[in-house]
């Protein structure tokens, strides 16, 4: 099976800067509406202190002062790491197939990193504390303490993200540039500043060298290493402790990331009409990876519940039968294996194939591992070898603050892709350059 784009031409990558429609000022105006709704409860927050989400209270969250914050926070993580290891594995593996949507994976990595990034600066409470605690104590505390860690990698993918997508950008803006509007032109002479295109040979180099730190950073130190190393290598918490944690986190992040780079490329693909440049063909790619880390995914997910219930200690057995009786758990679950029997069904029927329909599963699958990264935050914590809270009622229920956060960053992620489409082109170039007609 090949893709052909052959028909697509340059004016198509800059379709988005030079038009205008009711679509985009729709999905601007819900993006300011997801956003501006947060920024009521978070206001609440910063008025109030933590005790509105019930976290780190004694109230009627259980004693669980990790919640949905922290839970989004993984999964943001994972999304973004999933993200930029799958625009990498096109450089490094030569996927010429996924190129079309390798910058908007690029881009959806940012933006996560982002979004990442804004759980921690509202879980500590008070913005001011990352100032006077968390920068201070830099130095000396992040050989040991899990938020220096966690502020340190994000720091390093989000720099490494960020120089992989302006070393591409410099390229095609210098080429296009007689296409994009002259009202951007200081931006544009920012990006390509002192460029030649002797340094195109040079610049692919750097980028594929980056591509292969991204790689292996990834199951080595971020979210294969560092984020399900603080979580496993905690005894005490039945339900968190355990090797397997850092392959079940990459699995989940190269689901969610999946699933999301599918539902960004249909969205461009509506918008502006890019059957050509976005053809059927990348979806259906697309759709047999969505069905392979899902597998895997769920794989990692019955390792964890046949030794949690089978002749496991009393405390981990407790969490696991609490988890395998948990609706809510047997439904992220059931998302995920719907996601992989459509893939599999559309393998061997591609007549069964429908963008749409792999579009609403894309979205149930980020809802799915959302959900689960919650419930093993908050199980680990209800259900550790020690009551964390004697005498604690009630079991833990997000609040509508902390609810609000993640519909808020996902308005900052549809603003990220509306603001940055108006100002780059979100394909690279070099999808209808080099590669007119490539293999799946």
């Amino acid at each position: 099976m090949s893709v052909d784009v052959t028909g697509v031409d340059r004016d198509t990558l800059v379709r988005p800067i030079k038009t205008f429609s009711n679509r985009y000022v729709a999905a601007l105006a819900l993006a300011l509406g997801l956003i501006g709704v947060w920024l009521f409860f978070y206001s609440q927050q910063l008025r109030n202190g933590l005790i509105v989400t019930n976290l780190a209270d004694w109230g009627s969250g259980g004693g669980v002062p990790w919640g949905l914050y922290i839970g989004a926070f993984i999964w943001w993580v994972g999304i973004a790491h999933g993200g930029i290891i799958l625009s990498a594995a096109v450089r490094l593996l030569g996927m010429d197939t996924y190129q079309p949507v390798a910058r908007l994976a690029e881009l959806l990595t940012i933006a996560a990193l982002t979004c990442a990034g804004i759980f921690i600066l509202i879980h500590v409470g008070r913005p001011d504390r990352l100032v006077t605690s968390v920068l201070p104590a830099w130095p000396t505390r992040v050989q040991w303490s899990p938020l220096m860690w966690d502020v340190t990698v994000i720091t390093a993918y989000f720099v490494l993200t960020a120089t992989y997508l302006a070393l591409t950008m410099r390229y095609d803006v210098n080429r296009l540039r007689d296409r994009l509007p002259d009202r951007l032109e200081p931006l544009y002479a920012a990006l390509t500043v002192g460029y030649t295109q002797k340094e195109d040979e040079v610049v692919e180099r750097m980028v594929w060298w980056i591509a292969f730190a991204i790689i292996i950073m990834a199951p080595l130190l971020l979210h294969g290493g560092v984020i399900p190393w603080l979580f496993s290598l905690l005894p005490s918490m039945a339900g968190w402790a355990g090797g397997v944690q850092g392959p079940s986190f990459l699995s989940i992040a190269l689901t969610s990331a999946v699933a999301g780079i599918i539902i960004i490329a249909a969205a461009f693909r509506y918008a502006y009409g890019w059957e050509e440049l976005i053809p059927r063909a990348v979806f259906q790619g697309l759709a047999k990876w969505l069905g392979f880390f899902s597998l895997i995914f769920l794989w990692l997910q019955l390792q964890q519940v046949i030794t949690g219930i089978f002749a496991a200690p009393t405390t981990l057995q407790h969490a696991t039968e609490v988890k395998i009786s948990t609706p809510l758990y047997w439904v992220a679950i059931g998302l995920v294996v719907l996601a992989m029997l459509y893939a599999f069904a559309t393998a061997l029927r591609p007549d069964l194939f429908d963008i749409r329909a792999l579009v609403g599963i894309s979205v149930g699958v980020l809802f799915g591992t959302l959900t689960e990264k919650v419930l093993f935050v908050v199980e680990g914590l209800q259900h550790a070898h020690f009551a964390l809270y004697e005498g604690v009622p009630g079991q833990y229920v997000p609040s509508p603050v902390e609810i609000s956060a993640v519909l808020g960053t996902i308005g900052v992620v549809v603003l990220f892709f509306l603001v940055v489409s108006k100002v780059i082109p979100v394909v690279e170039l070099h999808a209808i350059e080099d590669h007119e007609e490539v293999d799946v």
